[in-house]
C-alpha cells in the first residue's frame, strides 16, 4: 500500500501501523488523485477484503470525500475537505487512544444542576 509523502513524514510509526480502512482507502485514492478505480480494484492493490473496501467508500461518499460514477469511485478534488477531515480523524483518533474514549454518561453525572454562571451574568 502506498501513501502521501505528507502522511509519511508527520505521523508516528504507531499511526501508520494503526491506519482504518477507510483512511487506508482514502490515501490510495488521494495518492491517485489523476485515476478513478473499481472498488475490487482498490481491494486487491490494498490487499483488503471487497466488502470492507466497498462499506468505506460509502461512508467516504457520504461525506463528501470520494465521487462515485458507475463503479469507479475517486477522490474527491476539494482539499479543504480532505484536510478537515484528516485532521479530525487523525486527531480524534490519537486523543482516543491516549485518554480512552468519552463517555457521554459520566459527562451527565459530573455536570452541575444549574446553569454556568455565565449565563447568569448575561441576564
Amino acid at each position: 500500500m502506498s501513501i502521501d509523502r505528507e502522511t509519511f513524514e508527520n505521523a508516528s510509526e504507531d499511526e501508520l501501523a494503526g491506519l482504518s480502512v477507510p483512511e487506508r482507502v482514502l490515501g490510495f485514492l488521494a495518492s491517485h488523485d489523476g485515476h478513478a478505480f473499481e472498488a475490487s480494484e482498490i481491494a486487491a492493490r490494498l490487499e483488503l477484503d471487497e466488502g470492507a473496501v466497498s462499506t468505506a467508500l460509502t461512508r467516504l461518499k457520504d461525506r463528501d470525500l470520494v465521487e462515485h460514477k458507475a463503479t469507479y469511485w475517486a477522490v474527491t478534488d476539494d482539499e479543504q475537505r480532505l484536510a478537515e477531515y484528516d485532521g479530525y480523524e487523525r486527531a480524534t483518533s490519537l486523543f482516543n487512544e491516549q485518554l480512552g474514549e468519552e463517555d457521554a454518561d459520566a459527562w451527565r453525572e459530573q455536570s452541575p444542576e444549574g446553569a454556568h454562571p455565565s449565563v447568569d451574568d448575561e441576564q
